[in-house]
């Protein structure tokens, strides 16, 4: 399916407000951006959530919220606000950010538990690319009847866990602590996921988003100033966490310690956070001064962005502006071939926290947002 002309126009990805048919932002990307969508045969379901969305989506004018998810038992999701605004991205180039709500804390167990664990009996497993089997035949995709089946449903969802993600009891599986292990894609699902129960759109930031949410209006090393003997008081990190029987350092609960200027926990370390961009060195040196928005568009599995740094990372890698790359390493005790579109055996410092952006951008767009790192031959080859 191939996007359409908005989206390929010059090197501007065009976010429209549906409610007065006006554009309201612009997202800037580097060269690599996909002329076509991915996953195409899941394209009427995004298209479905997206009308459910313009139809109820509430405007919450700026002030935090709570949306209880439906299939987590109506556990609560705490959404802070994020103002617009300009910032240095990476300490080397302003850019520009329009407002948007973020998680106020990581993505837990709570949360996430009933979305890899959709079929927690195992009668009905879903097929390798994570849509509901209707044929009995798991490696084929099967396309449901959206008329009959809930949009949730219809979601792809992570298959059977084939690894014991926890390390044999080493870290808590409990409902406050972080979801982690999680790929890029099992991320960007949980989003789609969320949007089509809560009617919302949800997705995970931009690394662009994450750092300005990150730094909250400042410009030191850190949230809260350059000093990194203050960090035990705002994270979980090398220097606090301790040992699990596997010899990693272990992640913790959420909000245990100090937030940002902002008031979101757990920005520096606990569990590293997925952003929905593709890993360049110099990707941030190439935006062009004052670009609005910038995302770099992944067209690979790897690398990807993460940020903030994990309970097993020592204090340069928890700074603001601190980059780490995703590679197929995660993937490396996966005896499967290909690996697991879904699960990382060696991610079990890696999660993710969710953004809500301001303007309800297209149909195709969220279907881009939710896809990058569907499940397809060609990027099955990087998990060889």
């Amino acid at each position: 399916m191939k996007l359409p002309s908005a989206l390929l126009a010059g090197s501007t990805l065009l976010l429209s407000s549906f409610a007065s048919g006006e554009v309201k932002s612009s997202v800037t990307i580097l060269p690599g951006k996909p002329a076509t969508l991915p996953a195409p045969e899941q394209f009427e379901l995004s298209r479905k959530i997206h009308e459910l969305i313009v139809k109820t989506a509430k405007d919450e004018a700026g002030k935090s919220y709570e949306v209880k998810i439906q299939k987590a038992g109506n556990k609560p999701l705490k959404l802070l606000p994020i103002p617009g605004g300009e910032f240095l991205f990476g300490g080397e180039k302003k850019v520009k950010i329009a407002p948007f709500w973020m998680s106020e804390t990581e993505i837990t167990w709570a949360h996430y538990d009933p979305f890899w664990q959709n079929d927690p009996e195992y009668k009905n497993p879903r097929n390798k690319d994570g849509t509901i089997d209707l044929d009995n035949e798991r490696y084929t995709s099967d396309k449901s009847d959206l008329t009959k089946v809930p949009l949730v449903d219809a979601v792809s969802q992570p298959t059977t866990q084939y690894h014991d993600m926890f390390v044999q009891n080493s870290f808590r599986h409990a409902p406050n602590f972080p979801a982690m292990d999680m790929t890029n894609h099992a991320a960007s699902k949980f989003c789609q996921w969320l949007s089509a129960q809560t009617g919302h759109f949800y997705r995970l930031p931009t690394e662009a988003e994450w750092e300005y949410a990150c730094r909250a209006g400042t410009t030191t090393a850190y949230s809260f100033g350059d000093d990194p003997a203050k960090l035990v008081e705002y994270a979980w990190f090398a220097d606090n966490s301790e040992f699990t029987d596997s010899g990693l350092f272990t992640y913790n609960e959420v909000a245990q310690k100090k937030p940002n200027p902002w008031g979101l926990y757990d920005m520096h370390g606990n569990v590293g956070e997925w952003t929905i961009d593709a890993f360049e060195e110099d990707s941030i040196k190439n935006l062009r001064e004052g670009v609005a928005g910038p995302w770099h568009i992944p067209t690979k599995r790897y690398p990807r962005v993460i940020r903030g740094g994990s309970a097993n990372d020592d204090a340069e890698a928890l700074k603001s502006s601190a980059r780490m790359a995703s590679s197929p390493e995660l993937k490396s005790q996966d005896p499967q071939i290909p690996k697991s579109v879904w699960y990382h055996t060696d991610g079990q410092h890696l999660g993710l926290r969710v953004i809500r952006p301001v303007d309800i951008p297209s149909a195709e767009e969220m279907h881009l947002f939710w896809n990058t790192d569907a499940r397809t031959d060609e990027l099955n080859k990087e998990d060889l």
